[in-house]
């Protein structure tokens, strides 16, 4: 079978949207290719360090590259992707030089190229993320492993976004909590909270397809027993006063929708964490949310990225 990359130059601000895109139009997968990533020291699982090469990396913004099928509507899919694209304008999202760029690969070519920049990755002080084909043997006794195959997930984990609601996660939850996870994509945070000691985890995501990949990774990671996923809106119709934790990892155009649905199911006392914010929108949200009966705990900031813990007065 042939396959067509599709490549876009964009921003950091428009990775998780334009992901969620190419998924939409069938992509399997995408590998993001951002220069951030050369200045980080790395240890393979030999102790060695190792660099990325510079060359596969953009000077600024980044890359995101995505495989589809080679078939008589590929023309229109391309086009269509490009069109919701360039329709994240009207969101205010920054798209940077928007470039898409077309190309033909074999398919052993796209079935292993991508696995080069996965490698297990400790993003906090509990847990370690580690691609599902990799041997990983723990350093501590009290470390936490997720294992994800981002040939079926949103994403690998490790984007900044994430990596903050984990940390975030860890400085929260409780034993015996219940957690929802709103727009769960991978799984990745249901599964961490489910590790930390949560007793009762529900995940929503509007995507089937999102909810088909969270709910295999659930699997892959034994916490099935105290995980349900679930294709749902939001917080549409979840019972009242009914979690412990909130976690939602999407954009703040998003968060600032239902920020009075979050204090309506939240216990009170309990907390909400918010990711997936830039910078600039940081005390819009900060404001929703107050506004919503919440008292901001903190603020957490990696890159252009901010995560918000508020607990609920």
């Amino acid at each position: 079978m042939k396959w067509s990359e599709i490549s876009i130059h964009t921003t950091n601000e428009a990775i998780e949207p334009i992901s969620n895109i190419l998924h939409e139009a069938g992509a399997s997968g995408v590998v993001i290719e951002d220069p951030f990533e050369l200045t980080k020291e790395r240890e393979d699982q030999f102790g060695e360090i190792y660099q990325l090469n510079p060359d596969d990396y953009p000077e600024e913004g980044v890359i995101i590259k995505a495989y589809l099928s080679v078939n008589s509507f590929l023309g229109e899919t391309v086009d269509a992707i490009k069109e919701s694209i360039n329709d994240l304008i009207l969101h205010d999202i920054d798209l940077g030089l928007n470039k898409v760029t077309i190309s033909e690969v074999n398919e052993e070519e796209w079935a292993t190229a991508w696995k080069k920049y996965y490698n297990p990755v400790k993003i906090s002080e509990k847990f370690t993320i580690v691609p599902t084909w990799e041997i990983y043997e723990p350093v501590s006794s009290d470390e936490l492993i997720i294992e994800l195959d981002p040939g079926m997930a949103f994403g690998t984990g490790t984007h900044p976004t994430t990596v903050m609601c984990i940390q975030a996660l860890e400085r929260t939850v409780r034993p015996g909590d219940r957690v929802i996870d709103v727009g769960t994509g991978s799984g990745v945070l249901s599964i961490a909270a489910a590790l930390l000691g949560a007793e009762d985890v529900r995940a929503y995501d509007l995507d089937e397809v999102a909810v088909a990949s969270a709910k295999l990774n659930i699997k892959l990671n034994k916490v099935h027993d105290k995980v349900a996923i679930a294709q749902n809106n939001l917080l549409d119709a979840v019972e009242e006063n009914s979690a412990d934790v909130i976690v939602a990892n999407i954009l703040a155009e998003v968060i600032l929708r239902f920020t009075d649905d979050v204090a309506r199911v939240v216990k009170p006392g309990g907390s909400f964490i918010a990711s997936g914010i830039i910078q600039p929108k940081k005390d819009q949200v900060k404001d929703a949310l107050t506004d919503s009966g919440f008292e901001i705990v903190e603020t957490i900031l990696m890159e252009d990225w901010v995560a918000i813990i508020a607990k609920r007065k």
